[in-house]
């Protein structure tokens, strides 16, 4: 019994923050989350920033949704927080015709996203003395 609980309490200290209906394609977006898998939440959201992909401002909103998270639910420290995991998925398309020549009819697909960002706290150990 002791066992599960541990187990619940390691699922309950995630940060992270879930962006459904994004306007973007999977395709679009996945180049964008790998790039910023692995750094310090800060230079996520410099990278971000800078970016030319219009996209890339729902991807900070959502970031900065999973920082408040942070700070908020779980007291961490902003400057030690890292980008541990960040992925899209597929949601809805929406389908629309455009006419073309001789009567016909072009679909125009519009692909949904939902981005997912996951957040950890990067504890830097503190070395004393020189190693031996």
């Amino acid at each position: 019994m002791s066992k599960k609980k541990k187990i619940e309490n390691n699922k309950g200290k995630i940060v992270r923050s879930i962006n459904n209906n994004i306007r973007s394609s999977v395709r679009k977006l996945n180049p964008i989350l790998r790039g910023i898998v692995g750094k310090k939440v800060e230079v996520a959201i410099r990278d971000l920033q800078f970016s030319e992909k219009r996209i890339t401002k729902d991807i900070r909103k959502t970031i900065s949704s999973a920082v408040a998270n942070a700070e908020n639910n779980f007291q961490y420290d902003i400057d030690n927080l890292v980008v541990k995991e960040a992925y899209c998925g597929k949601k809805i398309i929406m389908k629309r015709f455009r006419p073309r020549a001789k009567g016909r009819a072009a679909p125009i697909l519009k692909p949904y996203s939902s981005v997912t960002i996951i957040l950890s706290e990067d504890k830097k150990m503190e070395s004393h003395g020189t190693k031996s």
